[in-house]
């Protein structure tokens, strides 16, 4: 990292892996902006710019969004940025993507949520929604007073279609075969840290001390961030 100050890094981990409870501690304990490649893409396709328009005309007709587009796009939200450390979240998602960062910036760290497919599972199939209110039960850790029943309004809960047992393996399937790639490509630049558990909160304590170590003039206490 020779002397620059800034520190980038990527995040990755299979979907229920905990990545947005450890990105949002790793913002909050050492200051890197966390940037969600889903937000940016969002962001332009509201703002109609010429690469969200492309984006959106792929997205209603049911294409894939091209490598490139993706890159180009997450590329133009990062500029502006040379001074910042960020954290991505959600890119590169192939390997194209991961070269076509690597043009333009050098990564210090990835970080890999390694969790095992059986506990996202139970996780996210025991993820239990009451609609109207966005509330959310667990039926393991945060269950409703009454089974199948909102606390405070007493209405059904349901269950999303994204958290049905069939539809999560097929997510989980996705996302090994697109990601394991890319994963090897980081491994191979010697710059992929994996860290494997059960619990988030078990997780983050070693994700903390790595990151004390790497990031230059940020050791501070772990606190409970």
């Amino acid at each position: 990292m020779g002397l620059q100050s800034v520190f980038r890094a990527v995040i990755m981990g299979a979907p229920g892996s905990g990545k947005g409870t450890v990105s949002s501690r790793i913002a909050q304990s050492f200051g890197l902006k966390h940037l969600s490649s889903g937000d940016m893409l969002r962001a332009n396709i509201e703002a109609k710019t010429d690469l969200g328009l492309l984006m959106k005309s792929c997205i209603d007709q049911g294409q894939l969004v091209p490598d490139d587009v993706i890159s180009r796009l997450i590329l133009s939200s990062l500029r502006g940025l040379e001074k910042t450390s960020w954290l991505l979240d959600g890119f590169p998602r192939t390997v194209a993507q991961a070269e076509a960062l690597d043009c333009v910036y050098d990564v210090d760290s990835v970080i890999n949520l390694d969790v095992p497919f059986q506990t996202i599972r139970e996780r996210l199939t025991s993820r239990w929604v009451h609609l109207p209110s966005g509330r959310v039960y667990n039926i393991d850790f945060n269950p409703p007073k009454k089974p199948g029943l909102d606390d405070v309004t007493g209405e059904p809960l349901v269950q999303r279609d994204d958290d049905s047992p069939e539809t999560v393996s097929r997510r989980l399937k996705d996302y090994e075969r697109q990601t394991q790639p890319v994963l090897e490509y980081y491994r191979s630049k010697g710059v992929l840290e994996t860290f494997s558990g059960t619990e988030t909160n078990k997780i983050w304590p070693h994700v903390h001390t790595f990151l004390s170590r790497k990031i230059p003039g940020h050791k501070q206490a772990m606190g409970k961030a």
